[in-house]
C-alpha cells in the first residue's frame, strides 16, 4: 500500500498573455486560469481529478515564480 503524500507543490507563474499557469512539481498536473481565485479552484479540481479517492494530499502549496530582469 502506497503512502498518501501530505502536500503537493505547484509552481505558479503569470502568463505573458494574461492570467496564470500552475504546474505541479513531481506530478503531471497542469492548469491555468484568468484570475487568481479561479486558478486556486482549478488547482483544487485538478488535484482531486489526478489522485484516486482518498489518495490526494491534504495540503497544496503554491510557489509564485516571477522572472524579472533589471538593467544596470
Amino acid at each position: 500500500m502506497s503512502q498518501v503524500p501530505t502536500e503537493i507543490l505547484f509552481l505558479v507563474e503569470e502568463d505573458p498573455t494574461g492570467g496564470y499557469t500552475a504546474r505541479a512539481v513531481g506530478d503531471a498536473i497542469f492548469t491555468e486560469a484568468d484570475t487568481w481565485d479561479h486558478l486556486q479552484q482549478q488547482i483544487r479540481d485538478a488535484v482531486l481529478c489526478h489522485f484516486d479517492d482518498g489518495q490526494a494530499p491534504k495540503l497544496v502549496r503554491l510557489h509564485f515564480v516571477r522572472d524579472e530582469v533589471l538593467a544596470v
